[in-house]
C-alpha cells in the first residue's frame, strides 16, 4: 500500500475537480489528520461518492461571519482550502459516517460546478502550493524550542496537560499542523495558519496567538478561545 507521498507526488496526481466540505473553523493541512463526524445527508451521499472514487475531498471555510450549525448550499467559500485523503471509514449504527481525513495538498479554489450533487464541487489548483506534497518541507527552519515553550505556558494557564512524550516524538511539522488543526481559535485565525506560505510562519503565528491570548487572560479578559 503506498504512502500519501508515494501516492501523490506532484500536484498532477491529485484530482482537479473535487468534492469540498464547507465547514467553519475546521481546516486541514498536509499530513495532519482531521475526524469527521458525517451525519446531514447530502454529506452522507458526498461521503459515499467520495469512497467510490478517488477518495481526496476538500476541507473549505465558508466566507463571511461565523455561524454555528448548518452551512447554507450557496455560502461563499474562502478562496484557500486544502484537499485530504479519506484514510478511515466506518459506517455507524445509526447511519452516521465517521471518517479521518489525511491532508495532502493545499490548493486554490478556481471555479464551482453544478454537478447535479446535493453536495458542492469544485475546481481546484494546487500549483501555488506544490511543496505541500515533499514531506517535511521547511521543518529545519521551524523554532521548535519557543513553540514548545509557548505551548508549555498556554496548557499551564488553562490548567491543561500534554502527553509531552508524544509530542516529543512528533516530527516539527507534524506539531504544529497538527497543533494548527486543534488549537480553538475563530474563522479568521484558523484561516490565516491555513494560508501562512512557509512552516515557519505557521509555527510563528502559533506563538503569537498564544501569546496574545496569555495577554488577554493575565489582563482580566477571557481571551479569544471559545
Amino acid at each position: 500500500m503506498p504512502t500519501l507521498s508515494e501516492r501523490y507526488r506532484k500536484p498532477a496526481d491529485l484530482p482537479q475537480r473535487i468534492p469540498v466540505f464547507p465547514l467553519p473553523r475546521a481546516i486541514l493541512l498536509p499530513r495532519a489528520t482531521l475526524p469527521l463526524n458525517i451525519f446531514e445527508p447530502r454529506y452522507l451521499e458526498m461521503i459515499e461518492d467520495v469512497m467510490a472514487g478517488a477518495r481526496v475531498l476538500g476541507m473549505v471555510q465558508p466566507e463571511g461571519p461565523e455561524q454555528e450549525g448548518f452551512v447554507p448550499q450557496d455560502a461563499p467559500l474562502r478562496r484557500i482550502g486544502c484537499a485530504g485523503r479519506v484514510t478511515a471509514y466506518e459506517e455507524l449504527e445509526d447511519g452516521r459516517f465517521a471518517v479521518t481525513l489525511t491532508g495532502v495538498s493545499r490548493f486554490t479554489v478556481t471555479g464551482e460546478e453544478t454537478a447535479g450533487k446535493p453536495y458542492r464541487v469544485c475546481t481546484v489548483d494546487y500549483g501555488r502550493f506544490s511543496s505541500d506534497l515533499e514531506a517535511g518541507a521547511g521543518e529545519d527552519d521551524v523554532d521548535r524550542e519557543t513553540l514548545l515553550k509557548a505551548l508549555k505556558a498556554y496548557l499551564s494557564a488553562r490548567n491543561l496537560k500534554a502527553d509531552w512524550s508524544a509530542v516529543s516524538r512528533s516530527s516539527s511539522e507534524m506539531l504544529v499542523n497538527s497543533l494548527s488543526l486543534a488549537s480553538p481559535y475563530g474563522m479568521e485565525e484558523k484561516q490565516a495558519l491555513l494560508e501562512a506560505e512557509t512552516l515557519k510562519a505557521r509555527a510563528e503565528m502559533l506563538v503569537a496567538l498564544s501569546e496574545m491570548e496569555l495577554a488577554a487572560v493575565g489582563a482580566g479578559g477571557s481571551g479569544t478561545l471559545q
